[in-house]
Parts: structure tokens; sequence; C-alpha cells
């Protein structure tokens, strides 16, 4: 069947498709000369240059052929910024004062955004006991040592009940070295975070293996279940010697917790007789 213009016209108007004999064909056009390949190739397109359909539009356009949807431009996104991990993951190589250093400079959080300052430790170098806290507060972050204020004058009364201090000469079997969990204090005074804790972790590792105190005192529920690895409440670990890589720790109430419930004194004292009497019964 034959169709004329017409026809042909108003049947692809309707959506119909038509197959139509194809036409006499016309003699082929001589092939263009193939252009050798040039030894200087040309440059890649720039980012604000138009991309190759766009380029190419022109020319399928007069040739009567479909030009392809032209890329989208779009600006250059900037990388985000992201917080370079210090050398917390290699404190196992550090001295004391290497490691001292690695603190203060620790970019491994957002902690070291709103701190003053950080709050590395403070005591005898070869204490026998190490007490360690949660995190610093206002007063630790703007002199840059831990347990500073009311309740660092309560933590000493309760150290020299038992014949300690936290001065760094003198007898190490009577002297306390103090550190904190987390070396930067949380803004507002928050809790610390999982990560957080995390990343001081091991700071506060590689302090323990310097020091190598004969017992460990961990000061709230922060410092207890970050030593102890464990996620349970103060209240089930305290009354009892744990231990870590051999060493006992012993658990007790942090002493600003104390100022604000006097009542729980008695048990706080409880716990340090319970570590002094440990200490006692381990071999010289």
């Amino acid at each position: 069947m034959s169709w004329n213009d017409r026809q042909v016209q108003m049947l692809r108007a309707m959506g119909l498709r038509l197959w139509l004999p194809s036409p006499e064909p016309s003699p082929e056009p001589s092939p263009e000369p193939a252009l050798a390949p040039s030894s200087h190739p040309e440059p890649e397109p720039g980012p604000d240059a138009p991309g190759r359909g766009e380029a190419l539009a022109p020319a399928l356009a007069a040739r009567g052929r479909p030009v392809p949807p032209t890329r989208p431009t779009t600006a250059p996104v900037a990388a985000p910024t992201v917080l370079q991990p210090a050398a917390a993951a290699d404190a196992g190589a550090l001295d004391w004062t290497a490691l001292r250093q690695a603190v203060a400079g620790c970019r491994a959080c957002g902690l070291c955004e709103s701190r003053t300052q950080t709050v590395f430790g403070t005591g005898h170098l070869q204490a026998h006991w190490l007490i360690v806290g949660e995190a610093p507060g206002a007063e630790e972050d703007k002199r840059g040592e831990p347990f500073v204020g009311a309740s660092g004058q309560l933590l000493d009364t309760m150290l020299q009940t038992l014949g300690l201090s936290r001065d760094a000469d003198g007898d190490p079997a009577k002297r306390a070295y103090i550190a904190n969990t987390l070396k930067c204090r949380p803004p507002s005074n928050r809790n610390p975070l999982p990560a957080e804790l995390q990343q001081c972790a091991p700071f506060l590792q590689r302090q323990i293996e310097l020091l190598q105190p004969r017992i460990i005192l961990a000061m709230g529920r922060y410092a207890a279940q970050a030593l102890l690895r464990t996620d349970a409440p103060l209240g089930q670990l305290r009354g009892q010697v744990h231990r870590m890589g051999g060493r006992p720790v012993v658990v007790t109430y942090h002493p600003s917790y104390l100022l604000r419930s006097p009542g729980e004194k008695a048990k706080a004292w409880a716990d340090l007789c319970l570590a002094a009497s440990t200490l006692e019964a381990l071999p010289p």
C-alpha cells in the first residue's frame, strides 16, 4: 500500500510509526581523508569550557540530527574540613616530655576548638597511687591542672587522711599522680562523649605505662567505665577490687558529687580504706 504525503503527515501527527520503503540510494559521497594523529593533542577543556555536546550542537542541528542535552556546569564543591587525628594512637612510644607535647597539640576531636588549654596531669612521676578523674572543669581548663577549686581541695583532704599528697617529689609510696580521662574540658561541663573518651584513651594508657602505679583509684562513673571498659553503673562497680592489666582498681565517687551529696562521704571513705588495704596486701 502506498501513502501520499498528506496521509503520512496525518498518521505521524497521531503518533503512529510508519514503515516506508527506502528511497533510491543516492551515490555515496567520497570519504573525507582521515586526519593524521597530532603530536600535540588538544588540551582537555577547563571547568568553564562548554561540554562536548554543547560544542557539537550547531553542526548536528545543521545535519538534521538530534542534539544531545548539554551537561550542566556546577561550581566545584569545597572539601569539608576534617580535623586530623593527633598522635594519640602512637602515644605508646612517647616519654613524659613528648607525651605532654602531644597532648598539648592534640586536635583529634572537636574539644580542641573550645578549650583554653589541655590538662595533662600532675604529681609524682613514680607515685604508687594514680587518681583518675573524668574531665576538666572550668577552673582546670583555666589553670591547666586537674582537680583544682573546691573539688580539688576535697580530694587533697581525702588524700591526706591516707597520708598521701600530690607533691612532685618525696617518697613515691606517699605520693599520688592525678590525671583525667579527657585532657580537654567539654563545653559547659557536659558529660564526655564516647568518641572523645576513645580519642583520649591512648594518652591515659601511656601515662599509666610510664607511671607504673601500684593501685588506681577511679573517681566518678566515666573514669571507672573508661578504665574498666564497661557500661555498668557506679553503684555496681564500687565496693570491690577490679583488675586492669593485673593492677588493682578501686572505684569511688567524684569529689564534685560528694560536694553536692555530702551524705555519701561515708561510702567514699570506705572506698579509700578498701584501696589502702588492697595496696598493703600487695607483695613488695
